[in-house]
């Protein structure tokens, strides 16, 4: 893994997001992928998984429920790269409504190791809101 590769999966992690496209969110995740929302939580295995948790459809502990359209945003870039293990940070934000002020900022970092396909085999979300 290098930082250019990282970024770019960073990217279409944020892009996945933003469509809840379940081929665009699949297509970043091994297919065994071990996956946390939370460092204390059991992880979802395997891409089906992952995939039913970002789109809400999944009853794991800690799966978060489906974002409205356009009330959410969020950039991350890699804060450090050694061999397969990636340290991702950014900010994520929320607004109440489409167009409207933002509500809530999180400070995130993700925790992220790679297969030989660039594809995500293990990921850990970090995160905290910030004060208002």
């Amino acid at each position: 893994m290098d930082r250019p590769t990282a970024q770019r999966w960073l990217d279409d992690y944020v892009s996945a997001w933003k469509s809840y496209d379940p081929d665009a969110i699949g297509a970043s995740f091994a297919e065994g992928v071990s996956y946390r929302f939370h460092p204390y939580d059991e992880p979802l295995v395997g891409r089906e998984a992952v995939v039913a948790g970002w789109l809400g459809t999944s009853d794991a502990r800690g799966a978060p429920t489906r974002d409205a359209p356009g009330t959410y945003d969020a950039h991350y870039t890699p804060y450090a790269v050694e061999g397969d293990a990636v340290v991702g940070t950014g900010t994520s934000v929320y607004r109440g409504r489409r167009d409207g002020p933002v509500e809530q900022t999180f400070d995130n970092c993700f925790l992220i190791r790679f297969d030989r396909d660039d594809r995500c085999a293990e990921f850990t979300e970090l995160y905290m809101k910030r004060p208002r």
